[in-house]
């Protein structure tokens, strides 16, 4: 009754004796397709097997291990797992078919994001839309086999789902529509989606919801999924994410503080360019996959891989408030911070620093300042101006919000810019909530020392060694130190004055571009 091997044909229209569409829900494949999320970002099954190295392989030769993807995509975790066991599990179960029904039955269990993935995930594991039909590698009494998928809704409350956060203008959608409400993180009791324990936790889950703000703003929901997994203590867990996290931000300070002090990562892999790890797709701040370990408590086993090279190093992932992913950077910091200097982020001014916002173009006002926002230059009542009264009558310098990295991805040779649109402006120049405005003085000549200061590489490295987004912001300069702005600066002053070696500024040199 049970067929061993890769059927590579199904009947479209009958089971046995009955229609099909009798027998299961047959849904529009171009509705699945249309209601596919934008962070659907599946795994190749080179980075899943790297992934599954870091584990401890006797995991694979043990018939009692359980394993679960909380958000399969194409079951592509479940079904390398599944040819590990099936080669591990051979002493145990010299029977094919019998490991196979062991393995699928009592060992692997997937719950899909969405519809259309869920019949993706059980093609690709038991080679069957439906696992209770005849075609499957191994029958199941249900449709569904071990790889659930349930329409869940949100639970709204003042416009917000209570578990994701997600919009209600955004998301209270009608039955034809994904509403995203993805079950693993919709439950305050997910230890009854299964009513087991599960021995390792792995996946690549949904990285971002629209937040309902303006033009693509979206809020980061891997981390709920990381959280949600802790609390059914398996043994391990291992998670690709988005690398943000490193800095906080968005939805993340928390997420990133308890990360950073866990304990129980015990390897982190960072991709700088997610290209690197996903070709073609770009993932602002790159991409990690990490392995938590729950019964060990030590130092973690970092890997940074950037610009076609890889280093290792076993490092306290809380050493610093955020995590700096080149292991190349940590001695140059180190040799900075022993300077103990005033700290440049000082210089910087909060958000919004005029209490203008990014949209405002003017009004052509008699009694006015001169305006510079993204659409141009324009002259602004001084009535309008609200803060940052003080940097009014200085010279300042402007600084664009955004890095100059698309994505914070380095330019083909893998290097960084950091900065992008910097400008110094004169007494009674403002400007909007695009801008941040550094350094500020009544002497023109120290302002553009510090201007040329923040042209170096030297500076700009240490800035980007506190970025995991397109965004800069106060704390973002925090490992920057200050200068004395009575001269100007260059790179092969600042090298000197810090002690570095001769490898320290060849890997500035590296990873940073010229910026005029």
């Amino acid at each position: 009754m049970m067929k061993t091997g890769i059927q590579t044909t199904e009947d479209p229209a009958r089971w046995g004796d009955r229609p099909l569409f009798e027998k299961v829900y047959n849904p529009d494949v171009l509705s699945c397709l249309a209601n596919l999320s934008n962070d659907e970002v599946f795994t190749p099954p080179e980075i899943v097997n790297q992934m599954l190295d870091m584990l401890p392989q006797e995991l694979f030769r043990n018939p009692d291990t359980t394993f679960l993807d909380p958000a399969c995509k194409t079951g592509v975790f479940l079904r390398e797992i599944a040819k590990r066991l099936i080669k591990g599990l051979e002493p145990q179960f010299p029977d094919l078919q019998e490991r196979v029904d062991h393995i699928f039955h009592k060992q692997l269990f997937g719950i899909a994001i969405t519809e259309l993935t869920s019949l993706l995930s059980r093609r690709g594991l038991y080679c069957s839309k439906y696992p209770n039909s005849e075609f499957s590698v191994s029958l199941f009494d249900t449709a569904e086999g071990n790889i659930r998928y349930r329409r869940i809704p949100h639970t709204w409350k003042n416009e917000r789902c209570v578990f994701c956060g997600a919009s209600q203008r955004e998301y209270d959608r009608g039955g034809e529509l994904e509403t995203h409400a993805y079950e693993f993180i919709h439950t305050a009791t997910p230890e009854k989606l299964f009513n087991m324990k599960f021995d390792v936790i792995i996946s690549n889950p949904p990285y971002q919801l629209s937040d309902g703000g303006n033009g693509a703003s979206a809020k980061p929901i891997y981390h709920l999924f990381v959280e949600q997994a802790k609390k059914l203590k398996p043994r391990y867990l291992s998670m690709i994410i988005p690398a943000r996290w490193y800095a906080g931000g968005k939805g993340l300070d928390e997420f990133r503080n308890n990360m950073l002090n866990d304990g129980h990562i015990v390897r982190l892999v960072d991709y700088v360019n997610a290209k690197d790890c996903f070709s073609g797709v770009s993932i602002g701040g790159g991409i990690c996959y990490f392995l938590w370990s729950r019964d060990e408590n030590k130092d973690c086993i970092f890997t940074s891989i950037h610009d076609r090279s890889k280093s290792t190093k076993e490092r306290k992932l809380n050493e610093f408030p955020v995590f700096i992913r080149y292991n190349e950077a940590l001695s140059i910091v180190y040799k900075v911070q022993a300077q103990q200097e005033q700290n440049f982020s000082e210089c910087i001014s909060t958000r919004n620093p005029f209490g203008l916002s990014s949209s405002e173009r003017g009004d052509n006002s008699n009694d006015a300042y001169t305006l510079y926002s993204s659409g141009g230059t324009f002259k602004i009542a001084r009535k309008k101006v609200t803060s940052g009264i003080d940097m009014i009558p200085n010279y300042k310098i402007m600084l664009s919000k955004i890095t100059s990295e698309h994505a914070g991805e380095p330019d083909q040779s893998g290097k960084f810019m950091v900065l992008s649109k910097m400008q110094v402006l004169k007494p009674n120049e403002v400007c909007t909530d695009s801008y941040l405005i550094v350094y500020h003085s009544p002497d023109l000549e120290y302002v553009q020392n510090c201007y040329s200061y923040m042209t170096t590489k030297f500076f700009r490295f240490l800035l980007l060694q506190a970025i995991s987004s397109i965004n800069l912001s106060k704390e973002k300069f925090q490992f920057v130190p200050m200068q004395d702005f009575s001269k100007p600066w260059k790179d092969d002053e600042l090298y000197d004055k810090y002690n570095l070696t001769s490898e320290e500024v060849k890997f500035i040199e590296q990873i940073m571009r010229t910026k005029e």
